[in-house]
């Protein structure tokens, strides 16, 4: 598990042992060099080494505190899990249809971390049919104030508030049959409000009358007030991160492995607030606080 300190580290090294070949290819075509000029140039080469055998000790180093990091987690995994998410009601949205190895990844971490099923998982359907939304809405005169291509980010605001909030959520009602691809439980069947929110972003990057809806959908979700996770894995093709970041949620890169559950828990159990985590972060993880039970 590399953190990016070993990157940049590991792209200094590269350089410099390129600058060696360009300086020692110099050195091979340069018959001519008096003794002074090949005298600097070897002085080139030797500093260029030990720069490289530096950087070299230094990404040896920090491929071991990350091994560290790792094997820390995985020692200490089930302790530092147990009880953070007791009680709470997650839920899940996905644009695009549900990843079932993610799928499978949260609900190992919900369940280590104490919690139980997902309270809902919605799988909203993208590219979105952005004429007929318009339509549906103009005909619902309680509900017109989101018609128009042009309310399609408001729309996804309204969209994210409402299924944070649960309750009767008037705009899912009227469109779920255009947006919504899958729900767990059924449709409607779960109405409490979630305590926290993770968003997984299946489907490839939007373009057209689909940016703004989903970008307003993240917007909804991370303004509402409970802590919101948008998660991928430490290997994904497209990454999220940056719109996620931009909606004001909190991400973590690595669901796969047993740091980044951890990350969720802490960060799914703890007040709303905005941070990044996992191996392609600054942090691993967030300070590991204790759970809190209550006494008596």
């Amino acid at each position: 598990m590399f953190d990016l300190r070993y990157h940049v580290t590991s792209l200094a090294a590269v350089f410099i042992a390129l600058l060696i070949g360009i300086l020692v290819g110099v050195a091979l075509a340069s018959h001519g060099l008096g003794n002074s000029e090949r005298k600097s140039l070897e002085d080139d080469i030797r500093r260029a080494q030990n720069r490289i055998d530096a950087l070299q000790s230094t990404v040896d180093s920090v491929r071991q505190d990350n091994r560290s990091d790792s094997d820390f987690v995985d020692k200490t995994y089930n302790a530092l899990m147990t009880d953070r998410l007791k009680g709470k009601r997650v839920a899940v949205l996905y644009v695009g249809s549900v990843d079932h190895g993610i799928q499978g990844d949260l609900a190992t971490a919900i369940k280590d971390a104490g919690g139980s099923t997902a309270s809902r998982v919605y799988a909203v359907q993208v590219p979105i049919d952005a004429a007929a939304i318009e339509k549906r809405l103009g005909n619902r005169p309680a509900l017109a104030a989101y018609a128009g291509k042009d309310q399609l980010r408001k729309l996804g605001r309204q969209l994210g508030h409402e299924f944070v909030n649960g309750g009767d959520t008037p705009i899912w009602n009227a469109l779920h049959n255009m947006i919504v691809q899958e729900a767990t439980p059924r449709f409607g069947a779960s109405k409490r409000p979630a305590d926290a929110v993770i968003v997984v972003r299946s489907a490839d990057p939007q373009t057209g009358d689909s940016a703004p809806f989903v970008k307003g959908l993240y917007e909804g979700v991370g303004a509402a007030g409970v802590p919101a996770v948008g998660v991928e894995r430490s290997k994904s093709d497209f990454t999220a991160k940056p719109v996620f970041q931009q909606a004001q949620l909190s991400t973590v890169d690595d669901i796969d492995v047993n740091a980044g559950k951890l990350a969720l828990a802490i960060v799914l159990s703890q007040p709303a607030s905005r941070a990044d985590y996992g191996v392609n972060a600054n942090d691993l993880l967030p300070p590991v606080t204790p759970v809190l039970t209550p006494s008596g």
